[in-house]
């Protein structure tokens, strides 16, 4: 009779191609997930990955046992969760990815009244503008926009992500407000660098009417970081174009004002990306559940819509 522990080994394994990054998921050592896959080959008498210095690889015999097994493991796993949920108070850690600007700003407000509710489960926050494979990576949530939809990951939107132009009270002085995109060249820029490409990322900005207009400026600062690009902003070194997240605190506060109000970009949602499991674990379900509930009670949604 196999142990869970081996027939979990080699699911999340197989999953992520990795016993490195089964490991991590599983709160395990790589040697002691290899040793459970090992295990289990022994037991079955049949090589289920093969093995290289760069990845695993699913032999046939591998492929069909992960067909037939993966399914009835995420069912005990969803039963022991349940019956955890139901004998004791939810624990174990609880581990999340999100961008940190995000998460300092409109996140880690909430966790208080989390951790007084459950204060069993621990917190393995992870705030980085790193895109991370939940699978691979051993995430249990991750908050973020643009994520591709993997096989078995669910999102649950939590906000738009609206781009607005925006420069200090001061940088105001002694300007004509531009009317227009185009007139945005005539100001100096707080550009972004995309990290992936290493190009200056190209902004559009839409009116209420449709027109979509993409806005050149004359560049004079250049960040790869988008909390960086406010912050030179509030400082009064020209206008940025941001996401709304990083421009609310100080819009709110006045340190900074909107340039062409009429005018944002809608850059898809940001959303709270988790795997679709028929019974997450306790302490994810509920983490999921209060977040989303205090997104909507708050209204952050709301604020954070440039329209």
């Amino acid at each position: 009779m196999e142990t869970l522990a081996n027939l979990e080994s080699f699911v999340r394994s197989a999953e992520a191609r990795s016993f490195s990054a089964a490991a991590r998921r599983l709160a395990l050592t790589p040697a002691a997930v290899s040793r459970n896959v090992a295990r289990l080959e022994a037991n079955l008498g049949v090589r289920l990955f093969q093995r290289s210095t760069r990845r695993l690889t699913l032999t046939e015999s591998g492929e069909r046992f992960l067909q037939s097994v993966a399914g009835g493991l995420d069912s005990i796993q969803a039963a022991i969760a349940a019956i955890s949920k139901d004998s004791g108070e939810p624990g174990g850690t609880l581990k999340l990815s999100m961008a940190p600007g995000f998460g300092a700003d409109y996140v880690l407000p909430l966790l208080p009244e989390f951790v007084k509710q459950y204060p069993a489960i621990q917190h393995d926050w992870h705030l980085d503008n790193r895109k991370v494979d939940l699978i691979a990576d051993g995430f249990d949530a991750a908050i973020s926009g643009g994520i591709e939809l993997a096989p078995g990951v669910v999102a649950r939107e939590l906000a738009r992500i609206h781009i607005v132009a925006v420069a200090a009270p001061a940088y105001f002085q002694g300007r004509k407000d531009p009317k227009d995109p185009t007139d945005l060249l005539d100001w100096d820029g707080i550009a972004m660098r995309s990290v992936q490409q290493g190009r200056l990322r190209p902004r559009r900005l839409r009116n209420r009417a449709g027109r979509e207009v993409e806005v050149e400026t004359s560049p004079k600062l250049v960040f790869n970081d988008p909390e960086a690009m406010t912050r030179a902003a509030v400082m009064g070194l020209g206008v940025a174009l941001v996401a709304a997240p990083h421009a609310l605190p100080h819009l709110e506060s006045g340190a900074l004002r909107r340039v062409l109000p009429h005018w944002f970009w809608d850059d898809g949602p940001i959303s709270l990306y988790y795997p679709g499991q028929k019974l997450l674990p306790a302490k994810t379900r509920l983490f999921i559940d209060y977040l989303v509930g205090q997104f909507r009670e708050a209204r952050i949604a709301e604020r954070l819509r440039a329209n």
